[in-house]
């Protein structure tokens, strides 16, 4: 089955789209000087190719393959299941779809926790492999080592505070954190280790607005917040929740932008029926031939069977 698009041609983009101008990679320091100037990070997840495309056109700073796609892609009810090996497929995947977007993967849960050098190791196949810019993990207390570690090799590195996904359990599962004093304080500690440990970028996931804005005035590196207010530095939502892509409800920090899912299924079910009332496909979606050239195909074809007839044995079935 062929799936191999047809490339618009220069004069057929021109026409549809205005000329965009081509822009640099986005680097480390280009975050630090976005936050110098008070200009906000815009990021996004993302999966695989054609959404990497749209990503780059659409001129998002940077790009999180997320440990979600266990969930958005790989229909796994948690993060906690996907591999290395499964995230890494989908990180190549986008890796060839942009060039300017900073790329971000996230390290699953088990590849990194056990100690430094597996922490390490890990980042290295997701950057070597992967071709990503930055890698991320979860959580303080021991992860600080790891981000630590992970750093003193070269490798960027993006904390995570407030909920994280891979040990939600641990903390009362998929709700707001830092909801009180003392676990608001630990969180805000927890940033702080980690950008003194080497991390150049953290996301701040739910967690109150005021405890997040206090958090920044802590804080020299760049933050994006997702469910964290409108204090840090940037923001990031997972592809599948702000284009309504499912058909259960988001977290309340997210913003559907679109609501794809029932229009794409329209689609759909326009293409069965369509199918299944031979309405599809109609001429302008076939191929022709020459009347001449279909002429000669036919007499062949008389001709093939007729040697076939004359060769078979009499009385033959």
């Amino acid at each position: 089955m062929s799936t191999t698009p047809t490339k618009p041609t220069a004069a057929t983009t021109a026409s549809t789209r205005p000329p965009t101008v081509e822009r640099l990679p986005v680097t480390i320091p280009a975050l630090a000087e976005h936050k110098r100037r008070g200009e906000p990070l815009v990021m996004i997840t993302c999966y695989d190719y054609p959404s990497a495309r749209i990503a780059e056109e659409a001129n998002v700073d940077l790009v999180l393959v997320g440990d979600t796609a266990a969930m958005t892609v790989l229909g796994y009810d948690s993060t906690v299941p996907v591999t290395v090996d499964e995230l890494l497929v989908l990180v190549k995947a986008v890796r060839r779809g942009m060039r300017s977007p900073l790329l971000v993967g996230d390290l699953p849960f088990g590849s990194y926790e056990v100690s430094n050098e597996q922490a390490i190791a890990t980042a290295q196949r997701f950057v070597k492999e992967g071709g990503c810019d930055a890698v991320k993990l979860e959580g303080g207390g021991v992860m600080i080592d790891r981000a630590r570690a992970i750093a003193a090799t070269g490798i960027p590195v993006v904390g995570h505070v407030g909920l994280t996904p891979q040990t939600a359990t641990a903390v009362g599962g998929f709700k707001a954190q830092a909801r009180t004093a003392e676990r608001a304080q630990q969180v805000i500690e927890d940033a702080r280790a980690l950008e003194q440990a080497g991390c150049c970028l953290l996301v701040f996931e739910a967690i109150p607005a005021p405890v997040a804005a206090l958090a920044m005035a802590h804080l020299q590196i760049p933050v994006i917040g997702i469910g964290a207010g409108a204090a840090t530095d940037g923001q990031v939502l997972v592809w599948h929740d702000l284009l309504g892509l499912f058909e259960w409800g988001s977290p309340r920090f997210v913003k559907r932008y679109a609501e794809l899912r029932p229009r794409i299924l329209r689609a759909i079910e326009a293409y069965a029926s369509e199918v299944r009332g031979r309405r599809f496909p109609s001429a302008e979606y076939t191929y022709s031939i020459d009347p001449d050239e279909l002429a000669e195909l036919q007499a062949r074809l008389a001709a093939a069977d007729s040697a076939r007839d004359a060769a078979q044995p009499s009385g033959s079935p």
